[in-house]
């Protein structure tokens, strides 16, 4: 008979399984480098770029507290109070200009210093005792290994130093925020069913409801997207590869005659590529409408939850519009998903690809590929 399909509650233990599987994979991959021989080093710019990322989420915090008081001195029509703020607003201006450059430097630094360290150990692997022969010869499923060493080393290190340190950033955030938007709320008071129901700090609530409901139908939009992002990779480097061998082996083909052969075959890989492009277009195309209109909602959306208790008096209008401040950041970090979700199916093709190259890479190495040469050794890359 054939499969049933899985119930939901059988869904929930497979995707853990998943996410479990591909957290050991980024370990995997990522471990060798923070402890290797340039460890300190790595370890001492990674420290620097998490002091100015709290540095940043800081100075967040201030710059919402002096908007507070330049609209309260507008409606207080205090003109010395106005004009104190702004040089404030000026002077921390300034300062998280300066921490953001210097973030931004850093990670580049260690980026570099990290993919340098990662490409000479995959170079090796793939160079020592003829593995790139025995690769080829195995016929394993490690497609283009040119590629995943040039394209997808970068790409792995840049998505998860901005990806990890992105989440770290917006929990601290979320901390930083949380406690000022739950005291500027104050108490909504609802009648429910004749009952009179007090909810502190509604505004936070609000930002929770809004955040879960649009994680949830972004993936529901996206999650085509971490099997589409992993076919064309491969997809354009096959294509690229089959250009590249036509070049390498021009003598031959133009003494068998086999030019329509191979634009055949071009035009068939080439092929490939724009059907998957095409799918691609269409699940980001969903993607963008909506998380375009995700964002203007949230624009607007905590003024108006907010403003009954700025025209009732409740509230001054420094409260009202730090409140939709509070309200943006709160909202934001929870959205992190949403916001990284494009990056994130990037990051899971990029990990599935540098795994199975490794593994391909450790399986040539032992038996019974490699019995008389480098015996049971197994890849060190990554």
């Amino acid at each position: 008979m054939p499969d049933q399909p899985a119930m939901p509650t059988e869904a929930m233990p497979k995707r853990a399984a998943a996410l479990s599987r591909f957290l050991r994979d980024v370990w995997t991959l990522t471990r060798p480098y923070w402890s290797s021989e340039e460890r300190w080093a790595a370890r001492g710019l990674l420290a620097a770029i998490v002091a100015l990322n709290l540095g940043v989420v800081f100075i967040t915090v201030e710059l919402t507290e002096v908007n507070g008081a330049i609209f309260n001195a507008l409606q207080e029509k205090d003109q010395g109070a106005f004009v104190d703020q702004l040089l404030l607003f000026g002077g921390l201006a300034l300062v998280y200009i300066a921490v953001a450059v210097y973030r931004l430097y850093l990670n580049q630094m260690l980026q570099i210093r990290w993919r340098r360290w990662l490409t000479d150990r995959c170079l090796g692997d793939w160079m020592e005792g003829q593995t790139y022969y025995w690769l080829q010869l195995a016929g394993t499923p490690a497609d283009n290994p040119d590629q995943r060493i040039s394209e997808d080393l970068r790409g792995f290190v840049q998505l998860t130093l901005s990806l990890s340190l992105g989440l770290l950033t917006n929990l601290v955030t979320l901390v930083s925020f949380l406690a000022m938007l739950w005291s500027l709320s104050g108490t909504l008071s609802v009648a429910l069913f004749g009952v009179e129901l007090a909810i502190p700090g509604y505004m936070v609530w609000v930002a929770l409801a809004y955040a879960v409901v649009g994680t949830w139908l972004i993936h529901r939009i996206g999650r085509p997207l971490a099997r589409l992002s992993f076919d064309q990779q491969k997809y354009e480097a096959d294509f690229r590869f089959a250009l590249v061998r036509l070049r390498e082996n021009a003598e031959s083909v133009a003494l068998q005659g086999g030019e329509a052969q191979e634009r055949r075959g071009f035009t068939s890989g080439f092929a490939r590529v724009v059907d998957n492009w095409w799918a691609i277009m269409r699940t980001q195309n969903r993607l963008v409408w909506f998380t375009s209109a995700y964002e203007q909602v949230a624009i607007i959306f905590p003024l108006l939850v907010a403003a009954p208790r700025y025209f009732s008096g409740a509230v001054p209008l420094g409260a009202l519009m730090q409140t939709a401040q509070a309200f943006g950041q709160v909202q934001g970090a929870l959205s992190w998903f949403i916001d990284a979700y494009v990056s994130l199916t990037d990051w899971h093709a990029t990990t599935s690809r540098l795994v199975g190259f490794r593994q391909a890479v450790g399986e040539v190495r032992g038996p019974p590929h490699r019995s008389a040469a480098l015996p049971g050794r197994t890849a060190s890359c990554g």
